[in-house]
């Protein structure tokens, strides 16, 4: 039995070759919007401890699947599933650098959207804690920045690592700053219309 398709359809509609059979091909939304005073803001989501990235922060997202038409189907249908994101209230604005992951072997294809928030989030008990919607600005103050010596379930030993705190001592790290380091300032400077 296959992982997976030896080619993945990507959200543009040309193929992305699959990575080596090694990589779990996946795909996140990188949700923003702009809140009520108009503050641009990024959704992050809270992983339950279940699983590889267990109690971690992220981006709402998550495994390939054969049903899915596209890799932009992949992470609408997570950010569904996972915080009852409707896909009426998603705009795609841009598809993103897909990124590996350095310890847990997947193949991360982000993809930045304009969301109009519903009243209520709609979380996965279980798979999801919570839905916490930092600033743009605060994400990129360097001021948020700092190195913590972290322990990961993969690695051999503890890592200092760059990590971003975020309200209540929560730590943004990892592929989820990966992804959204490039793409802060294009965000601070208007790049796209939100």
């Amino acid at each position: 039995m296959r992982r997976h398709p030896a080619r993945i359809p990507h959200a543009t509609g040309f193929s992305a070759r699959a990575p080596a059979a090694h990589r779990t091909v996946s795909a996140v939304l990188a949700p923003v919007f702009r809140d009520r005073g108009g503050e641009l803001r990024v959704l992050l989501v809270r992983r339950g401890t279940r699983g590889i990235h267990g109690g971690q922060l992220g981006l709402p997202g998550g495994k390939y699947e054969p049903r899915d038409r596209s890799l932009l189907d992949t992470a609408l249908r997570e950010a569904e599933e996972e915080i009852g994101l409707p896909r009426e209230r998603v705009e795609l604005l841009a598809p993103l650098e897909p990124r590996d992951t350095m310890t847990s072997g997947f193949r991360v294809h982000a993809y930045l959207a304009r969301i109009t928030p519903p009243p209520r989030w709609r979380i996965a008990e279980g798979e999801i804690t919570g839905v916490i919607t930092p600033t743009v600005r605060a994400l990129a103050d360097p001021g948020t920045r700092h190195m913590r010596e972290l322990s990961f379930a993969t690695w051999p030993a503890s890592k200092l690592v760059e990590c971003v705190l975020l309200e209540r001592d929560e730590l943004l790290w990892g592929l989820t700053l990966r992804l959204l380091d490039p793409l802060l300032p294009r965000l601070l400077a208007g790049e796209w219309a939100i």
